[in-house]
């Protein structure tokens, strides 16, 4: 009986923290938030490409971006503190997921990596929070960025006892979610996540479209980054770990370099663009 009260418990506080108007309504802003940050890093390498200036660049390298806006400083802070706000709502959206299981994944093997997914989700988003709360109030942006992240956990690792079998590891788990983004791509299996009833035959097409370029973007990005980590387990070597700012770098360096960032960086506009039909139209809290 007490077991039973508990599970009831339990699925009561996850349905009023779920269907909670001011976590839906942080969430959504979050995707919002999203959908701003990868528009920026699409639109710079879109520049960049056709020779208009811009550069390959991060999530921090976005949020600096905003911040020098030529709208001027003040409305820049004002931007990256809207920002901040969506990215903690992000991260807390993200964390409710995996506590609570909003998205049904189960308790078995693949439900239980899917929610950790989700939890790695919520550091992320959290650690970009107070990197742009830090950016907005003190107009100094985080040292670090995607590369350098990458590289010093690698070192780190390497160090460990088995380390380059760590690193290895981790880097076939980055495949792994590269491989799981071309499929979400191919069977377009976000689109259970959506309520796009209300929209014409032509408009849902298109919001599939935009999710199946902007995930197989992402997957490619991710591909690069899970081969840096491998051959920097290989070669013992940390520095050869790469962040999505030096994997679309890297992808500029290969032959049809130019075309080759141009349709990754159209496709990561793509995803942005997407991020922003989340907010209108994601399933959250069952709203």
């Amino acid at each position: 009986m007490h077991l039973h009260t508990s599970a009831r418990d339990v699925e009561q506080s996850a349905r009023g923290t779920t269907a909670n108007r001011a976590v839906i309504a942080l969430a959504r802003l979050g995707y919002t938030v999203k959908g701003i940050i990868y528009v920026v890093i699409g639109f710079l390498a879109v520049l960049l490409v056709t020779g208009h200036g811009g550069s390959t660049t991060d999530q921090n390298g976005a949020l600096r971006a905003i911040y020098d806006s030529p709208l001027g400083e003040g409305f820049g802070r004002i931007l990256l503190i809207i920002i901040t706000v969506g990215l903690f709502g992000f991260a807390l959206w993200s964390l409710i997921q995996a506590v609570f299981d909003t998205e049904h994944k189960g308790h078995k093997a693949k439900g239980i990596v899917a929610r950790l997914g989700y939890a790695g989700v919520a550091v992320s988003y959290g650690l970009l929070g107070v990197g742009a709360y830090q950016l907005a109030i003190t107009g100094a942006p985080s040292s670090r960025n995607s590369t350098s992240s990458a590289q010093n956990w690698t070192g780190l690792l390497l160090k460990q006892p088995a380390g380059v079998w760590l690193v290895v590891l981790v880097g076939c788990i980055v495949l792994g979610i590269a491989a799981y983004l071309f499929v979400r791509a191919y069977q377009a299996s976000f689109k259970r996540y959506l309520n796009l009833s209300s929209l014409s035959t032509t408009t849902r097409k298109s919001v599939i479209l935009l999710g199946r370029l902007g995930n197989a973007a992402l997957g490619v990005v991710f591909t690069i980054v899970g081969i840096f980590l491998i051959v920097a387990a290989v070669k013992h070597n940390p520095g050869d770990a790469k962040g999505l700012n030096t994997a679309l770098t890297e992808l500029l360096r290969q032959p049809f370099g130019e075309w080759l960032l141009g349709v990754v960086a159209l496709g990561l506009l793509a995803y942005g663009v997407y991020s922003f039909v989340e907010a209108r139209y994601r399933r959250v809290g069952g709203l």
